[in-house]
């Protein structure tokens, strides 16, 4: 009788241990796919901004002859990003190709014409929309990314997140100080 009391014990332990173990690993693979979403976002509105640059620069180019430096940079600026792998590495950049951007605006305020075009300002609304919306992304994934980073360095679930090789996931953060403020379109 006291055997069986027991191997009961036993077992209710050990179907306890492993109930824990599958809730544990199911709510890290939940925010895995939580930050992979969150950073899907983040890239989707990148993407935008990327192919929105072309159209504005195309628009200024004509009215802008003496700020060719700046037209370029923001160019490269761009084709960098497009092909930035990692996400410190697209924070950079996007953090650089937002003050560029910034930078345009500010330039286009000394060109009457530029402003009084229609396209022009077109473009200057969908990209401040953009903006907003990068920024709003970039909350979600930091968040997201926050949750993971506690279950990944939090005892007992570190248990799990190391065995299974769960890594924490790299905030997209933005360097520069300067690149902390939206800039103004």
């Amino acid at each position: 009788m006291i055997f069986l009391i027991i191997f009961g014990i036993i077992v209710l332990i050990i179907v306890a241990v492993i109930g824990w173990v599958i809730a544990a690993y199911n709510g890290l693979v939940r925010l895995r796919n939580l930050v992979e979403e969150g950073w899907s976002g983040i890239d989707v509105q990148l993407k935008r901004r990327a192919d929105l640059i072309p159209n504005l620069i195309e628009t200024v180019k004509g009215y802008m002859t003496h700020e060719r430096e700046l037209l370029e940079k923001v160019t490269e600026l761009r084709s960098k990003s497009m092909k930035a792998e990692n996400i410190g590495e697209k924070a950079q950049l996007a953090g650089a190709l937002s003050r560029s951007l910034a930078n345009i605006m500010a330039v286009a305020e000394g060109y009457p014409d530029l402003k009084a075009n229609q396209n022009f300002l077109d473009l200057q609304e969908q990209l401040a929309k953009i903006e907003d919306e990068i920024q709003l992304s970039r909350r979600y994934y930091n968040g997201t990314a926050r949750n993971m980073n506690i279950k990944v360095e939090s005892f007992p679930s570190n248990i799990i997140a190391n065995s299974f090789h769960f890594k924490k996931a790299e905030y997209f953060e933005i360097e520069d100080e300067a690149d902390r403020k939206a800039p103004k379109v």
